[in-house]
């Protein structure tokens, strides 16, 4: 077994342990592996290893089996790994048996999404419903946590409320609790005022799975320079732009990406960003269509959006990023025949002729833009003309 695996001692390694069930297949546990190895790295850490059980039953104490679980620990002493992260939700005393074996810290796939928002929240709104979530998350799992919390001394997971001063005691988080949740009230009010004033201009909201490039697309249509980059939930506030096309002015908005086993406190803490896709009049539901799952994807944001009962809206399907899409011809069918990806090929694939209306684009190469354009300004024209009648005369 190789030694040592660490490459940089600034950052922190982990192992990444999934199991296959009746619930999600094999397939599915290395689907989503790939995408807690892309939150592991997301949130600052190196995932070295991956560990998968098959089971029948999850262990009451452990999650996993013993031999599973001592083969992990073998692992992890011989290359001085930091924390054992599990794709699916752990109890506080499973979490605390499990680092009792272990010595390291162990950290679940809820406990990752929220250390990652908290490292990207920038606002003081963002920070706020951040802290609520993690305070929420905490304080259904105390009974098991004063060893677990005892132990904190920073890193991946362990950022906000817990580098504090671990105030476990429920009464004092239940007040800060609701603290938070009347600052949020506050904030909501503003940000519902700020809504009104901007008038009855039609609102577009684009929504999608996390990293799948919204703010690249919002920043081509509004020419703003809203933060983007290749790592999940680059964006936790929502931004608003101004957008005219062909004289046509509109809003768009960028919202919080969505994910598979999204925390339920997280969707709760970020009401706002929800709101923004409720009050929306149009929504421009963006895909990676390069990702290997990008079906199941479109179906995770589609029952969120059924969720929040929104799902009846206009809405434009945008495939994104063909540029690095790969052709598979197993998977795709292609009537042309040719090797090379282009628009019309992908108007003939399964994609289209099940998703329409579906356009095809590249928003790093701006490739098929003027499209996008062009089918968005006629669902926001069939609004903006029944609410002004008279817009035409006037210009």
């Amino acid at each position: 077994m190789p030694k040592n695996l660490r490459t940089n001692q600034d950052t922190e390694t982990a192992v990444l342990i999934g199991v296959i069930s009746g619930k999600q297949n094999e397939k599915e546990v290395k689907e989503y592996l790939d995408e807690l190895s892309f939150l592991t790295e997301t949130a600052g850490g190196n995932p070295l290893k991956r560990f998968v059980q098959k089971l029948e039953h999850f262990e009451s104490r452990t999650f996993i089996g013993s031999g599973k679980l001592n083969e992990i620990k073998i692992f992890v002493s011989d290359n001085n790994v930091d924390m054992a992260i599990f794709d699916d939700d752990l109890s506080p005393s499973q979490m605390r048996n499990i680092e009792d074996v272990l010595k390291c810290r162990v950290l679940d796939r809820t406990n990752l999404i929220l250390d990652i928002f908290a490292k990207r929240a920038k606002t003081a709104y963002a920070k706020t419903q951040v802290e609520l979530a993690q305070y929420q998350y905490l304080l259904t799992r105390l009974a098991g946590m004063w060893t677990h919390l005892s132990k904190q001394k920073g890193g991946i997971g362990l950022r906000g409320p817990g580098e504090k001063e671990i105030e476990t005691d429920r009464r004092i988080i239940r007040d800060r609790i609701s603290l938070l949740k009347e600052k949020l009230k506050i904030i909501d009010k503003q940000q519902i005022t700020q809504r009104k004033s901007r008038g009855a201009l039609v609102r577009v909201a684009l929504v999608g799975y996390t990293n799948v490039g919204k703010s690249t697309i919002m920043n081509l249509l509004s020419k703003s320079d809203v933060f983007a980059e290749n790592k999940l939930f680059a964006t936790l506030d929502t931004t608003v732009r101004k957008v005219v096309i062909e004289n046509i002015p509109f809003l768009l908005s960028d919202t919080v990406g969505f994910i598979r086993k999204l925390p339920h406190d997280l969707i709760e803490s970020f009401k706002s960003t929800l709101d923004e896709v409720r009050e929306a009049d149009v929504l421009i539901h963006v895909v990676d269509i390069s990702h290997p799952c990008f079906e199941d994807q479109i179906n995770i944001v589609k029952q969120t959006l059924i969720d929040i009962k929104v799902i009846d809206k206009p809405t434009l399907l945008v495939f994104n990023k063909i540029d690095i899409f790969e052709k598979n011809a197993k998977d795709y069918d292609y009537t042309d025949g040719s090797e090379m990806m282009t628009i019309e090929s992908l108007n003939n694939t399964w994609m289209a002729k099940e998703n329409i209306p579906c356009i095809f684009i590249s928003a790093t190469n701006k490739t098929n833009i003027d499209r996008l354009k062009k089918d968005l300004l006629k669902a926001v024209s069939e609004i903006h003309y029944k609410r002004y009648p008279n817009y035409l005369l006037n210009q």
